[in-house]
């Protein structure tokens, strides 16, 4: 383990790095990625006011979509980039954790007016990938099957 972000971060693993690899990979691996910064904006100018941060379109993604974004200084520079979600009622926006706090700040800062921005710091995150990932977690979830490449939805689920 290593320290990261306020974190700490695997970075061996008891078979080693390659045989983690090759099992995600060919099964599906399970990652704790909570050091990533989770938000929520919302509100009816929530779209427009986050396009007004990046150079990609978010005022048309369609509910359900997922897209990469660049974010920017007011003079069109990078300062990160990130993954944003349609879920209809909000934006569900995940920065990188290095970085979190001087992104969560920025997008308050220059579009907290326009919209809510809500930082979600007691969530976890994680991320199951693989090519058995889905069939692991529609168990769990059912319907989730039906998400492909860039596409997200929150799920409900009561835990027994």
């Amino acid at each position: 383990m290593v320290p990261f972000a306020g974190y700490s971060m695997p970075v061996q693993y008891p078979a080693g790095l390659m045989a983690e690899h090759h099992h995600t990979r060919t099964s599906a691996g399970l990652f704790d990625v909570s050091h990533m910064g989770q938000l929520r904006l919302a509100g009816p100018d929530a779209a427009a006011a986050f396009e007004s941060l990046m150079p990609v379109d978010v005022i048309d993604l369609a509910v359900g979509r997922q897209r990469y974004g660049l974010l920017l200084t007011e003079q069109g520079t990078i300062i990160d980039d990130l993954m944003f979600v349609n879920r209809g009622s909000d934006l569900f926006v995940i920065v990188n954790g290095a970085c979190k706090d001087g992104d969560i700040a920025h997008i308050q800062a220059r579009i907290g007016t326009r919209c809510q921005v809500i930082p979600m710091p007691e969530r976890g995150l994680l991320a199951l990938q693989g090519p058995k990932a889905v069939d692991a977690l529609k168990r769990l979830l059912p319907g989730v099957e039906q998400l492909v490449f860039m596409t997200g939805k929150a799920f409900a689920r009561a835990w027994p």
